[in-house]
């Protein structure tokens, strides 16, 4: 028997009508189904007016709402604050629930709360389900009940957990299909899908750069990756290899489901077919759920050290730090992997991992610039910025975070694009100017003879910078810099 007559299922950063916990829950439990995606006034005005997230965003929604109409459903996509938006459209349809999926992030909690309460005074709930992670919260805890605050227990606690529940009954795709006579349909054109324009922005390079959207294109890359999965391990480091899945940016709306890709990396990894590679990448969405399970238990972390300690640190902020900030962005340090990663964020959205860390580390270590800066300024252009992965990875760089490198640890620049670019493939991509340049002599340019430089076309200060700064005395500065850190907790010892 249903326990309601009509509900709505609010879609968020799950954009997929199959493997979906709070449509499934919805469906289950309800004689009509309706479904909703409100594109977040709160979230879009703070946007450039040409952003590849809302375009990959919109095109999945179409996709979205093309597949819920092929099930017999429609999708109703409006414009506004979504604090006021769902509460009135579940008013308007007259429905006795809403069903949505967890978000762990503190204004998205706070939201949440704000939309509950408005349901709730009108006689309505808000139902809200586990979907974008494996275990949340309080799902996995230390034997004293305490979060983990280091990765490698909490990835033993994790593993042994979704053995001793069943891997097959936690990881188990919720059905969609067998309920499909429950989705509730509407006049065609009542709720019209607003275009980019009408949302107030401008296409963008997304389709140029042939980044597959929607639920077709997240099924692809993983049908693709499948294939290189047993390599990733021996692969994942060289921007210039296709390693990584490139799935990062349909976790981080959903497209795809995190438990068909946990299952994708155990069976290669029962069956053989995955090599050594699929153990680490089961490791990496493991890493995923732990940065999700940190901002929930510490949402402090937004804005502040994990180690409280680390605030002491005084970081460079004055008008040359500000010069020095805009260079890094701009790709123009003088250190080439440097540069090219940041060209390559500024182009396309995307940075290879490795390099994350390695620009991160030059930004925090190399020029004293608060971490801070750096997160925000992915969070700005990364296709993929997912908040709870990306103030963990600054945090690592920075060793203020959960588990993160030791401050004395300062990635070399130079070492970093000599092992990971070695032919400087990757640095010739984005920095043309530098492609005339040997291997050897491509990953410090000012080190190079200057005859070669002038046979290869590059003029230093001129089609390329000089560094900033020189990695030695930078690493002896930022030493100093992290000194406080000890003498502060020498002090509270």
């Amino acid at each position: 028997m249903s326990k309601f007559e009509k509900t709505l299922v609010w879609f968020r950063r799950d954009l997929r009508s199959f493997d979906h916990a709070a449509l499934h829950h919805a469906l289950s439990q309800s004689k009509q189904v309706y479904c909703a995606f409100i594109f977040d006034t709160a979230i879009l005005d703070d946007l450039p007016k040409a952003d590849r997230r809302v375009e990959f965003i919109h095109a999945s929604v179409l996709e979205l709402d093309a597949a819920l109409r092929k099930l017999g459903g429609d999708l109703i996509v409006k414009h506004g604050w979504t604090e006021t938006a769902i509460p009135e459209l579940a008013a308007e349809l007259g429905v006795d629930a809403v069903f949505t999926n967890h978000d762990y992030e503190p204004q998205a909690i706070a939201r949440d709360a704000q939309v509950a309460k408005a349901l709730k005074a009108a006689g309505r709930g808000l139902h809200t389900c586990k979907d974008q992670v494996i275990f949340e919260k309080n799902e996995v805890l230390t034997l004293a009940e305490k979060p983990f605050s280091v990765f490698t227990p909490y990835k033993n606690a994790w593993l042994k957990k979704l053995h001793a529940e069943s891997d097959a009954a936690v990881l188990h795709p919720y059905e969609i299909d067998t309920y499909s006579d429950r989705f509730a349909s509407l006049p065609e054109h009542k709720y019209p899908m607003p275009s980019l324009a009408e949302l107030g922005f401008e296409k963008t390079n997304l389709s140029d750069l042939n980044i597959p959207t929607g639920m077709q294109g997240g099924q692809d890359l993983l049908d693709d990756f499948a294939g290189r999965m047993q390599r990733y391990d021996q692969t994942r480091d060289f921007p210039a290899v296709k390693g990584p899945s490139y799935l990062s940016v349909h976790l981080r709306f959903g497209t795809v489901s995190i438990r068909s890709l946990v299952r994708r990396a155990l069976d290669g990894m029962r069956t053989g077919t995955g090599g050594s590679g699929a153990a680490v990448w089961l490791s990496e969405l493991i890493w995923r759920d732990f940065y999700f399970m940190i901002l929930f238990q510490h949402p402090r972390v937004v804005g502040h050290a994990f180690k409280p300690d680390y605030d002491a640190i005084v970081w460079e902020s004055d008008e040359h730090a500000q010069t020095l900030f805009k260079a890094w962005c701009d790709g123009k340090t003088g250190y080439p992997l440097v540069d090219a990663a940041m060209l390559q964020l500024n182009q396309t959205g995307y940075m290879h991992n490795r390099l994350r860390m390695v620009t991160a580390s030059f930004l925090i270590k190399d020029l004293g610039i608060d971490w801070r800066w750096g997160e925000r300024y992915f969070a700005e252009q990364l296709n993929d910025f997912d908040l709870s992965a990306n103030n963990g990875g600054w945090q690592w760089a920075s060793s203020s975070g959960c588990d993160a490198q030791p401050y004395f640890r300062i990635f070399n620049p130079i070492t970093q694009s000599e092992k990971f670019d070695a032919d400087g493939k990757f640095i010739r991509r984005y920095l043309p100017q530098l492609s005339k340049l040997s291997g050897k002599h491509i990953h410090a340019p000012w080190r190079v003879p200057a005859m070669e430089l002038k046979m290869a076309g590059v003029e230093l200060g001129s089609n390329y910078p000089l560094p900033l700064v020189q990695h030695d005395e930078a690493r002896a500065l930022t030493l100093q810099r992290y000194a406080v850190v000890k003498k502060v907790a020498e002090f509270v010892e």
